[in-house]
């Protein structure tokens, strides 16, 4: 057995077709999957940018913002779904899949060719590629602008992160980079990744590493000014922390990754939005500040030795740097955030487990290098089967809007966009006395904003009005 495990590495072909099979056993259901009513409609349904190829269509593919974000990379590539699949939706869903599985392929590559370990980058794509938490991002097509992002963010990262790059490295990064940009704002981090690689695992000056990045940190400011200024509205989401200090938001952060942490390691509360306790809460930013200042120093401590360990922390700090709220977003927190940075928590996984077990192969004893091949590939295995569980079971969630929504009311009944968007369901669906019952049950019991407040309220005026209901039987809106 470990004969043929180790004869297995030494191989690349099975890699790439263990991949495939994972990424496709893990989410090649979702193509049967309907649309939901959380961004898809804007999106796709009703996105008149994505119903022709005519010249004023192609102008607002380049120009216009699509729910305040400028992707139209993102945009083009659902005007080429339509092209084909028209509202069918399995196309849509398809296409997810299909990028995610090249992403997993793209993820193999950067990580053997960063740690040059064949197992490791095999273990880190593969948990990639069927780890629960990557539901929302593949199972969910307005997600598209992010694994499509994601594609080429790796590929810049693969071009520029070489070990010897020149000039038609940076050519390619810069390309794969402006390509990255122009499907979603989150790209804006790739310079500084690449910047801390250069400085800290190539030793390079500061003056000459940064010089390279000018060009494409230029980019990166000209999307992000397009981007800020889309950001006109708040309507949707989670609006709570948006008039929060920046202390208390970075304060709120500190849980919020060890909840991260928690979702990779035990993905068993996953959810379409969530609700993190943002008062009372200074105990739990103790600990979780504590254990984050423990777990950086270590780092800094290995800089010299092992710099590419502070290299991975920082990347996955500046991955996530986006969306921890420094500039304000309606969710706290997100599943589709992980997205890349789980790469760095499942490399480093993979890694640690490489290592411990190579110090048992440096004895040299024949019949305790077997025993840690099989020992490796057990774990490794095991680990894929449990995702792959995991996966299975929370993937039907994401099958239409009332199975999200109805998932979404058993696990945070208390956020008014969750009643909000359970009520728009059971409209569509033609329930609108049940709709009406859901958002007047809502302004008793979830205390909304006054945004919600009001866009309650006309809906419930309207859907009464509709089914002719009297004044008395709509009484509940203006009630607290």
């Amino acid at each position: 057995m470990a004969a043929m495990l180790n004869e297995m590495e030494r191989h690349r072909w099975w890699v790439y077709v263990s991949l495939a099979i994972a990424g496709l056993t893990a989410f090649w259901p979702s193509v049967w999957f309907d649309f939901v009513n959380w961004d898809d409609p804007a999106y796709v349904q009703y996105n008149k940018l994505i119903t022709s190829w005519s010249p004023s269509n192609l102008r607002g593919v380049a120009t216009e913002t699509v729910t305040r974000n400028y992707a139209p990379l993102t945009i083009l590539s659902l005007l080429i779904d339509h092209t084909m699949w028209g509202m069918n939706p399995s196309g849509y869903h398809a296409t997810n899949v299909l990028l995610h599985l090249v992403n997993g392929l793209l993820v193999f590559v950067l990580v053997q060719q960063l740690t040059g370990k064949q197992f490791v980058a095999w273990l880190t794509a593969t948990l990639f590629l069927v780890h629960p938490v990557q539901i929302e991002a593949v199972a969910w097509v307005s997600s598209r602008k992010g694994i499509l992002s994601a594609s080429f963010m790796l590929a810049a990262l693969i071009a520029r992160l070489k070990r010897a790059p020149d000039a038609k490295s940076d050519g390619w990064y810069t390309v794969w980079l402006a390509a990255a940009l122009l499907s979603k704002a989150l790209a804006i981090v790739v310079p500084a990744i690449v910047l801390t690689y250069d400085i800290w695992v190539r030793r390079q000056k500061f003056a000459d590493a940064f010089a390279r990045q000018l060009i494409p940190g230029v980019m990166c400011l000209l999307l992000l000014f397009k981007t800020m200024a889309a950001q006109h509205s708040i309507l949707g989401g989670v609006r709570g922390h948006m008039d929060y200090s920046l202390w208390k938001i970075m304060a709120i952060d500190t849980t919020i990754m060890w909840r991260y942490v928690g979702m990779l390691l035990w993905p068993t509360d996953l959810c379409v939005l969530y609700d993190p306790p943002t008062t009372g809460i200074w105990k739990m930013v103790a600990v979780a500040t504590a254990g984050w200042l423990v777990i950086g120093t270590i780092i800094y401590r290995l800089r010299t030795n092992a710099p590419i360990i502070l290299w991975a922390a920082t990347t996955w700090l500046l991955l996530l740097l986006p969306v921890l709220n420094f500039f304000r977003i309606t969710t706290l927190m997100n599943d589709r955030y992980l997205y890349l940075p789980c790469i760095i928590f499942f490399a480093t996984a993979a890694a640690g487990l490489q290592k411990l077990l190579e110090l048992v192969d440096d004895r040299g004893e024949t019949v305790l290098r077997h025993l840690t091949i099989s020992a490796k590939w057990a774990v490794a295995l095991t680990a894929v089967c449990a995702a792959l569980t995991a996966t299975s079971r929370h993937l039907p969630v994401w099958r239409n809007p009332e199975s999200l929504w109805e998932h979404a009311m058993t696990k945070v009944p208390q956020l008014p966009v969750v009643r909000i968007q359970m009520a728009l369901t059971r409209y569509n669906n033609g329930q609108r006395r049940e709709a009406v019952r859901t958002l007047q049950q809502a302004l008793l019991e979830c205390d909304p904003d006054d945004l919600d407040r009001q866009r309650m309220a006309s809906a419930i005026k309207s859907w009464s009005e509709e089914l002719q209901l009297r004044p008395a039987d709509a009484s509940l809106v203006t009630r607290r």
